[in-house]
Order: C-alpha cells, then sequence, then structure tokens
C-alpha cells in the first residue's frame, strides 16, 4: 500500500451537514447545531466504551428500566451524556429515550423550540461485558404544527416518514455515525487522534441482494410459520444461492452490516412477543428511514415501518428489514402463507 497521503478532501460531519442543509429543505442553521449536540455526546460514549474494562463502568447499575430491563451503568451513562448534550440546544423542546419512562420537556416555552429527538442511547449494552459491538440510534422529529410544550407526547407520536432525520453510531472496532436528513445516507469514521467524525461511506447504497440473513434462531419453533417458510427458502438457495447466517444480538451492529453488504435482518414475532420487540420510534424507525434511503425497505412482517402510526413512546414491532431481492421474497412468503 503507498505511503503517499490521498488528495481527496477531507470532510468532518460538520461540514457535511452544513452541505447538505443547503439542498435540503427546512434546514438552518439550529439544524446542524442540534446534531452537533449527538456527535459530541456519542463520542463522550465512544470514549467510555473504548475504557469499559478499565474503569468501574461494566455492570448492572441496579435500576429496572420502564421496559422492566435492568439497567446496565453504561445505560445510565449514555442517557446521561445525550440529555445533557442536547439539552444544551434550544432548538430542541422534547427529548424521549428508551431510558426515560415519559418525555423530557427542554427550552419550555422558547419559540425557538422546534425539534423532538428519539433515542436509543445504547444498542445491545448487554454485549458491553463480553466486547461485542454496541450502538446508539436517534431520531429527530420536526414540532406539529400547533403542538405545545404542554402535549410533548405529540411531538414524538408521530409516524416514521415524518422523521427529518435519522441515524446511529456503531462502537465496534472503529467507531461509526451514518446518519441521513431524505438525502442518501452517509458514514463518518471517527478519528480518534482529532476527534473528529471524517467522511468514509459517502452516498451509502444497500446492495440488491446479499449472502447472509440475521434473526436469532433459538426461537425459531415460535415464528409464524411464514418466517420460518422465508428463512428456509434462503437456505436451500431459492434465490440463487445459499444464505449463510450472521446474528450478533446488537441491532445496530446487525444491521449496519446489512446495510454494507446486503441480505435481510429480522427480528419476528414470537409467542411469548406477539407484537414484536423493538421499539417503534427508536429502533425499527431510525433503521427503516436509513433502509429506504439506501434503496432497501422495512416492514413490520406487512406493513411499511415508516407507515405506522404509534400509540405510545415504548410501542414495540417486529422488523423485517434488507435488501430488495430479499424483502420482495419475504412478502411473497407473507401472501403464500396467509
Amino acid at each position: 500500500m503507498s505511503d503517499v497521503p490521498s488528495t481527496a478532501p477531507i470532510i468532518t460531519v460538520q461540514q457535511h451537514i452544513l452541505q447538505e442543509q443547503k439542498r435540503f429543505p427546512g434546514a438552518s442553521g439550529e439544524f446542524s447545531w442540534l446534531l452537533s449536540g449527538i456527535t459530541m455526546a456519542t463520542k463522550l460514549i465512544q470514549s467510555k466504551v473504548r475504557r469499559a474494562g478499565l474503569i468501574d463502568i461494566l455492570g448492572e447499575h441496579g435500576d429496572v428500566n420502564v421496559q422492566g430491563e435492568v439497567q446496565q451503568k453504561l445505560d445510565v451513562y449514555s442517557n446521561e451524556m445525550l440529555v445533557h448534550c442536547l439539552s444544551a440546544r434550544e432548538s430542541i423542546g422534547v427529548l424521549a429515550s428508551e431510558e426515560n419512562e415519559k418525555p423530557l420537556l427542554v427550552h419550555k416555552g422558547s419559540e425557538n423550540a422546534n425539534y423532538a429527538v428519539v433515542f436509543d442511547p445504547l444498542d445491545g449494552s448487554s454485549n458491553i461485558d463480553v466486547n461485542v459491538s454496541v450502538g446508539t440510534t436517534f431520531s429527530i422529529l420536526r414540532r406539529p404544527a400547533g403542538a405545545s410544550l404542554d402535549d410533548p407526547e405529540r411531538w414524538v407520536l408521530q409516524p416514521g416518514s415524518e422523521q427529518i432525520a435519522a441515524g446511529y453510531v456503531v462502537y465496534g472496532s472503529s467507531t461509526i455515525l451514518v446518519y441521513s436528513v431524505g438525502n442518501g445516507v452517509h458514514g463518518f469514521t471517527l478519528e480518534p487522534s482529532v476527534g473528529a467524525y471524517i467522511l468514509s461511506h459517502p452516498n451509502m447504497q444497500m446492495p440488491a441482494q446479499g449472502r447472509y440473513y440475521s434473526v436469532n434462531e433459538a426461537y425459531c419453533d415460535t415464528f409464524p410459520p411464514a418466517y420460518n417458510d422465508y428463512l428456509q427458502r434462503l437456505r436451500s438457495g431459492a434465490l440463487g444461492h445459499r444464505y449463510a447466517s450472521r446474528y450478533i444480538g446488537s441491532m445496530v451492529a446487525d444491521f449496519h452490516r446489512t446495510l454494507l453488504k446486503g441480505g435481510v435482518f429480522l427480528y419476528p414475532p414470537t409467542e411469548s412477543n406477539p407484537g414484536g420487540k423493538l421499539r417503534l420510534l427508536y429502533e425499527a424507525n431510525p433503521v427503516a428511514f436509513l433502509a429506504e434511503q439506501a434503496g432497501g425497505k422495512a416492514l413490520d412482517g406487512t406493513r411499511p415501518i415508516l407507515d405506522i402510526k404509534p400509540d405510545s413512546i415504548h410501542q414495540r414491532t417486529p422488523l423485517v428489514v434488507g435488501s430488495r431481492v430479499e424483502m420482495e421474497e419475504f412478502e411473497r412468503c407473507i401472501v403464500q402463507n396467509r
């Protein structure tokens, strides 16, 4: 490999956001300032993740969140950092997190509070103790017309099609931020020596077909018949080749691989969770937004994820998301099993 430095321009995520604003209707300087709150928080989170085995940040925090899940210490820290950094942005009126039962009101009464941000501060946090990739997901919504801060749920209970931006960060062998403002999907790798996210994956497109499927097959005996029929077709080579299974157990990491390599990620309904297990607002919606911007598709089994009107902040949903070929085959299996 040549040691001659590349002549390609180095573009940071802040520069990229400013460039996107010129072409994206409705974006403004306050919007780039909002996104900088997310990038700052995720830099702080990745610093703790990378030092997790050296400082007292591993293990359970001792509390149980609204989901009934025991909070990990890094869950709590990640949530605190996102709330802290985003609360400093006057353009934000409402924050909603997996770790908080109700939305948080910020800058109450400010005429400049025009956005709501919903997020999962640390997806896959149970994997921290075994050094497996984890991530952060986020979704940004505009304040609905006529909505007041006395009704924060109205700000966030919007279908995913109303998202004006969404993204995630993967904390793995490198830290990668992937986001979209509805004008393509772009990825940025954190350069730790300078503390900046640098554009590394411009205009990401999900391959039309992949070679992998991702699902927790330990529960396949409780999946609806259409899902098992579908998995059998993938394994049998019915789509032109036999698919291999890849499952990490952190949704962000599994989807990131699907985005880059193609294929399909499934989190089906089961007998114990017939309504699905992933959260619609801050897990499924951001992933679906990115998938469709990158040429893929996301369904709850029958409906487009982005069309679902949520009833509650922590509403759950099944999720099937992937490349065009795999998603078309999945839809055929659903129709055939009706």
